[in-house]
């Protein structure tokens, strides 16, 4: 199960990166619902909660990405089920991708439409939501949502603003400025 959840991540970040932040010839629908519509309109900013409720269809992914995904996820364990003649390891691959796929959507959804759930009050869930707010104010990081370890190993990983900014600000968000070098005779930013 470790090992699917570490390929989860791969495979989320290079989902993420790749497809629903670059245009993939003619199949652009991705990219335009993600980084055109959805960066659009939740920003790094108080934008990044919900703020219009027409809005709040453009959080989650559509109905059919899910089942899409995880076939596509699982479809690589099929030679590995055939080969070991043991299906189970493709239920097993397709449930686990399932089951990741829906803890992304819970945790995006209270992301950017908090309503100081059980969940959002953890320290893991904080660091997620530092780790995602990071994302919509540098497009080009931190693409995980739900584990980021590819984020770290594949150098995505930002774990603080490099300049100021008007990050939102409620119970489930860390602080992401930056922090000064106390050398200097700076206090960090709180």
């Amino acid at each position: 199960m470790a090992i699917w959840w570490l390929a989860s991540s791969f495979m989320e970040w290079s989902l993420h990166r790749f497809v629903m932040h670059k245009p993939l010839g003619f199949f652009d629908y991705p990219f335009k619902a993600h980084a055109v519509v959805h960066h659009q309109i939740f920003k790094a900013d108080h934008t990044y909660h919900l703020i219009h409720e027409k809005d709040k269809k453009t959080i989650p992914m559509a109905w059919w990405n899910g089942p899409v995904l995880v076939v596509l996820a699982s479809f690589p364990v099929i030679p590995v089920a055939y080969f070991l003649n043991n299906w189970w390891v493709y239920c097993g691959a397709a449930t686990g991708t399932a089951i990741y796929y829906s803890i992304y959507e819970y945790i995006h959804w209270c992301m950017h439409l908090p309503k100081e759930r059980r969940m959002e009050m953890s320290w893991f869930f904080r660091r997620l939501n530092g780790h995602h707010l990071l994302h919509h104010r540098y497009m080009h990081k931190n693409f995980n949502v739900v584990f980021p370890v590819a984020d770290f190993l594949l150098g995505t990983l930002v774990v603080r603003a490099k300049t100021r900014f008007a990050q939102p600000t409620g119970p489930a968000i860390p602080d992401v400025q930056p922090l000064h070098n106390e050398s200097n005779g700076l206090e960090p930013v709180r």
